[in-house]
């Protein structure tokens, strides 16, 4: 099991946070082409001395060029060779129609081949079932799967190896002003989720 984490969260005691059964943790660092989260360089490094396995994440923009928002991911997310794939969170925050398919896959791709030169990891999408249908499943991007599924299990015909299954979580261990933290679950062993640590490949 794990947590994913923001500034929301507060001034976080992440060894707490692994004595309650948890093994992972995954920080957002950015989000867009211009925005760092503003607890992420003490929150990474915090999660790693508490022990936790930690991955970065970042929040995709549909108005921002892939180019870009890899630039400030990469200028704020340090590489570890011991850390989790980088990830892309990837769903739909506008209140009109889903944008075009086409347009947000090209930049996507440009995106997930900056971010595996970069770490030499094939990186993480986290979705919504959604965002899944609109962009990846007729897709041929490389990838590693966390599905958002919060009132029933992921889909049998998914893939998925990580599972973020309950976005109210409450845990001891974080100050914030949000009272809840997002649960995660990985498919598969501890010794699994350690290989993706090393994989330069997936899939």
């Amino acid at each position: 099991r794990g947590v994913d984490v923001s500034h929301y969260q507060g001034d976080i005691d992440f060894a707490a946070i692994a004595e309650q059964d948890l093994s992972f943790v995954f920080i957002k660092a950015t989000e867009g082409s211009g925005t760092v989260d503003e607890r992420f360089a003490e929150n990474w490094e915090n999660a790693r001395t508490a022990g936790l396995y930690a991955g970065a994440y970042h929040f995709f923009s549909f108005d921002s060029a892939g180019d870009t928002q890899a630039d400030n991911f990469i200028a704020a997310v340090p590489y570890a060779e011991d850390a989790l794939p980088p990830v892309i969170d990837l769903e739909h925050y506008r209140t009109e129609d889903l944008p075009d398919a086409a347009s947000v896959q090209e930049q996507l791709r440009v995106m997930l081949d900056r971010l595996r030169q970069a770490y030499g990891k094939t990186p993480i999408i986290y979705t919504t079932s959604t965002c899944y249908e609109a962009y990846l499943e007729s897709s041929d991007l490389n990838y590693i799967l966390w599905i958002r599924s919060v009132l029933t299990p992921p889909s049998s015909a998914l893939e998925w190896q990580f599972w973020q299954y309950n976005p109210r979580g409450l845990l001891e261990g974080y100050t914030g002003g949000e009272q809840y933290i997002d649960l995660n679950v990985f498919c598969g062993s501890l010794n699994e989720l350690h290989a993706l640590t090393e994989s330069v490949s997936f899939g």
